[in-house]
């Protein structure tokens, strides 16, 4: 399991202390409201004034005498803080010391549980997207899933921040999870055994010689350090690629910090990203340095709707620079950076303190980015033809042999038998092998201009 709710981390950046301020008194933006009386309560529109203060404590005094079960003084503060700042945005969290723990293991990839991204939605724990070769990914779960029960106990608005911290458990230990699928009219069962999740988040093989596959789960701390090595790895011992699929399906986002390195590593110059915020230190512009570990080879992107934050960083970062062609679905749309503020050793406040711009200027918060070429998220199955005894020419009786061959073992492998095992198991990925082959085509039949002397 990752960390609650807005489970997409960005950059941690050092940032001064904030000072809350409340929203301006409805009655000030108020034309028909009744002068207010000049009172020691009286206090400017974005201050608190000494009502919501006498509100505030009031409230809590009849908590803390009235309601059914005793309630302990620091309970209630603590959720106080947490209900003012989940008032703000899906993303911004108040982190005591377990949270701030998984914060850490969010970054490094080291935490126990089943490998799902969770947020909030509307009271209803919702995937965000599971994390690959983990229980979750091995179960079948989805982007878009919701979670309607755990152990047989159905999530309320109530109790979903218990929910929620029942997901995590020591590894061996199981757990049944109600899963209703998207499109789907009744949940299912699910019964997962939790295990200590220690993500490698690159994965870099070759799809057939000349083309590599290159697959980003998440971004952490060693994510661009780990595709360098991986890819020079491969790079070294097969040569130069013809071309290069990035895929950030399902990939939940991670360190604004690892997406930026990770983009660079594909660009020779323009803008990565750029972050606009109230605070000094949030307005920030990021740009890429001169060496592209594929020397130019052409590139096509891989998206769903769980590709989120960083990932999304990275997309509209090869999109806008042109160097990459985005191929799927439209991404999640959070567009937004949050900053870990530290109060002590043991708490700190994780607050949306920025908006990011890919390099056009476009923020893509709540949007998502839409792709150069759609893909629905399709499975094909091959078409049987074995009771066709003739399929060319080849198969006719007395044909004419081809003088030239020197037999005809070769005549049926065209390519398309590993095109229709590719197609079935994953049937996007080979659509973007298609599409990277003609990408690449082009990009070798374009010749350099010459000059007649």
């Amino acid at each position: 399991m990752r960390f609650p709710r807005p489970c997409l981390l960005a950059l941690l950046l050092a940032a001064p202390m904030l000072h809350a301020q409340a929203a301006p008194d409805a009655a000030a933006a108020d034309k028909d409201a009744a002068p207010a009386k000049a009172s020691s309560s009286a206090a400017p529109a974005d201050q608190v004034s000494m009502d919501d203060v006498r509100n505030f404590a009031h409230v809590y005094q009849i908590i803390r005498q009235a309601y059914v079960e005793k309630v302990d003084s620091k309970t209630l503060m603590n959720d106080a803080i947490k209900g003012m700042l989940a008032g703000l945005d899906p993303h911004s969290a108040y982190l005591d010391k377990e949270g701030l723990q998984e914060l850490n293991e969010d970054t490094t990839g080291q935490y126990g549980g089943l490998g799902i991204e969770v947020m909030e939605d509307n009271g209803m724990l919702k995937i965000v997207s599971p994390i690959d070769d983990t229980p979750a990914s091995r179960a079948g779960i989805k982007p878009g899933d919701i979670i309607t029960a755990v152990n047989g106990k159905v999530i309320t608005p109530d109790n979903i921040d218990s929910m929620f911290d029942a997901l995590r458990g020591d590894p061996g230990s199981k757990i049944t999870l109600g899963i209703l699928h998207e499109k789907a009219d009744q949940p299912i069962n699910l019964t997962m055994t939790r295990e200590r999740i220690s993500m490698t988040s690159v994965k870099v093989r070759e799809l057939e010689p000349g083309y590599v596959y290159i697959r980003i789960s998440q971004f952490q701390d060693d994510t661009a350090g780990d595709l360098e090595k991986k890819l020079g790895a491969l790079l070294q011992k097969s040569g130069p690629q013809k071309g290069a699929i990035l895929d950030l399906r399902s990939n939940p986002g991670g360190l604004l910090t690892a997406a930026v390195s990770v983009s660079d590593d594909f660009l020779d110059s323009g803008a990565i990203v750029t972050t606009r915020g109230r605070l000094p230190d949030s307005n920030l512009t990021f740009s890429a340095h001169a060496g592209d570990l594929l020397n130019g080879a052409s590139m096509v992107v891989l998206t769903d709707n769980g590709t989120a934050s960083a990932a999304e960083i990275v997309s509209g970062a090869l999109k806008d620079n042109r160097r990459a062609l985005i191929v799927g679905r439209r991404t999640f749309g959070k567009g937004v950076v949050q900053t870990v503020l530290p109060l002590d050793s043991d708490h700190a406040v994780k607050l949306t303190t920025a908006r990011y711009y890919t390099p056009n200027g476009t923020s893509i918060q709540a949007e998502g980015i839409k792709p150069d070429i759609p893909l629905a998220d399709l499975t094909v199955a091959k078409v049987d033809d074995s009771q066709n005894p003739i399929s060319s020419e080849a198969d006719l009786p007395h044909h004419l042999a081809n003088e030239v061959a020197a037999n005809g073992d070769g005549i049926n492998n065209d390519g398309s038998a590993e095109n229709a095992k590719l197609a079935t198991s994953d049937y996007t990925l080979s659509q973007a092998l298609n599409i990277l082959k003609g990408l690449a085509l082009r990009h070798d039949g374009a010749q350099p201009e010459t000059t007649a002397h």
